[in-house]
Formats: structure tokens, C-alpha cells, sequence
């Protein structure tokens, strides 16, 4: 039997933020930055870079500011991991972070061609150990080129009950609270497409809420719900229950 297949796509890259000041964690992160700080026996950030390497992917840009200087030295090229890193350095460009719409335009050069080109997104400061960057997930996402963006959501934890987006019923997100029903909180992982950030001019301090919002409006971002193990750490207390557990 004759099946057809989808055409061969490029493999996609990531973008690992990093550049934030962590002030929550304070003392921790007067000295260290929190993509550094170590979380069952590694730092933070290598368990992203070590489910990347595993889902295929080869190249990542990290964006850093506070504290760059650190994460060469910790981090190398990414040999380790069979990955390329390449640093967008904000604090030394610009004076400090960028947000993470600003931080994503400054980097884009280093992760797609052109504006239809998508690139995986995550958080340095999420701790996720179970969740899969899936090559599956990212060529369907590839195909739908009039998405902007597809989104991963988990139930809210207690420290931000109100959620953020909601999702239908056909997989779309909804941004406003009127229509959203229930709401659930952005896991901070997701597949973006270039042209979400394509206004934004290097150098621009720029969060991605808004974009992502009006986006959602025009039925251009999709999301889904994952239900692993999942951990935004904001402060020391935070730390010490999940080493504790």
C-alpha cells in the first residue's frame, strides 16, 4: 500500500532562556544564576540541554545577562551533550536582560532562515525531568504554518492560582478571561514560529505575553496540557522541598 509522507523537515533549534535576575531566589542567586544552581545532583539547565540532546536536536542559543560570565565555563560549547551552544550575551550587548520577547528577537538570527521557520522555547528555571521535546510534536507543528505558536499548560500551582490562558475544545488557547473558562498556567515550554517576534527591534525590551495574546485572538496559538512532573522554582523554599522530596 502506498502511504504518503510528510516532506522532510529541517531540524529544528532552542532557545533556552537564562538572562533573568532570579530575585526571589535571593541569597542563592547573588552568586550564582539560577540556571546554575544545582537540582538532583546537576545543574538546572542541563536537564533542558540533556532532553534536547535526547529528542535530536542539535543546536541551542542560551540568552544570558545576569551573571553571563558563568555559563561558558559551566557549560562549554555543549560537546557533552552532542550540542552546539551559542550565547546570546544581553547583558555585555545591552546593559541587561531583554524580557523574553526582546531575548528571542536578539537571538533569532542564530535560530531560523526566515519568519516561517520555527525553534523550540523553554525556561531555564523550570524543572521538568519527565517532559520529551517530541520530533512528533514539532513537524506537526511545522505543517500548520498558520500557527504562531503551540503552547504546553499545566494545572495551577498555588502560587498562581489564577492561571493564564485558557484552551478550547478544538486545542486553541484563549487569552481572555471572558471566553477562557478554565484557565491553566503556561508551562513555559513551547514551539514558536519566527514571525511571532518579527516587529521587535535587537535591543528592544519586549515581554512575550502581549504578542501571545493577540495572537491567541486571531486563532494562530494552539496548546495542550501536559501532566508530568513540573516545578517553577522562584524562591530557596522551593528549592529545599523539591530536594527534599
Amino acid at each position: 500500500m502506498h502511504r504518503s509522507r510528510l516532506p522532510k523537515l529541517p531540524r529544528m533549534k532552542a532557545l533556552i532562556l537564562a538572562a533573568g535576575r532570579g530575585e526571589r531566589m535571593r541569597p542563592l542567586t547573588d552568586t550564582t544564576p539560577k540556571p546554575l544552581l544545582p537540582v538532583r545532583g546537576k545543574p538546572l539547565i542541563e536537564w533542558h540541554l540533556e532532553a534536547l540532546a535526547q529528542a535530536g536536536v542539535r543546536d541551542v542559543v542560551i540568552n544570558t545577562a545576569w551573571l553571563e560570565a558563568q555559563f561558558q565555563p559551566a557549560l562549554g560549547d555543549g560537546a557533552r551533550w552532542g550540542l552546539s551552544i551559542r550565547y546570546s550575551s544581553e547583558g555585555r550587548d545591552h546593559g541587561g536582560a531583554l524580557e523574553t520577547a526582546g531575548g528571542i528577537a536578539k537571538a533569532l538570527p542564530w535560530l531560523v532562515r526566515n519568519e516561517d521557520d520555527a525553534f523550540w522555547l523553554v525556561s531555564a528555571d523550570i524543572f521538568a525531568p519527565g517532559f520529551a521535546f517530541d520530533a512528533a510534536s514539532a513537524a506537526r507543528f511545522a505543517q500548520r504554518r498558520e500557527l504562531l505558536a503551540h503552547l504546553w499548560l499545566v494545572p495551577n500551582p498555588p502560587f498562581h492560582a489564577q492561571g493564564d490562558f485558557g484552551l478550547d475544545a478544538q486545542g486553541f488557547a484563549l487569552a481572555d478571561p471572558a471566553a477562557a473558562g478554565r484557565r491553566w498556567t503556561y508551562a513555559n515550554f513551547a514551539l514558536l514560529r519566527a514571525g511571532l517576534c518579527r516587529d521587535i527591534a535587537v535591543g528592544t525590551v519586549a515581554k512575550l505575553g502581549p504578542l501571545l495574546a493577540a495572537a491567541m485572538r486571531e486563532r494562530r496559538v494552539t496548546a495542550e496540557v501536559y501532566g508530568g512532573e513540573w516545578h517553577n522554582l522562584g524562591t530557596p523554599q522551593q528549592l529545599s522541598a523539591l530536594h527534599a522530596g
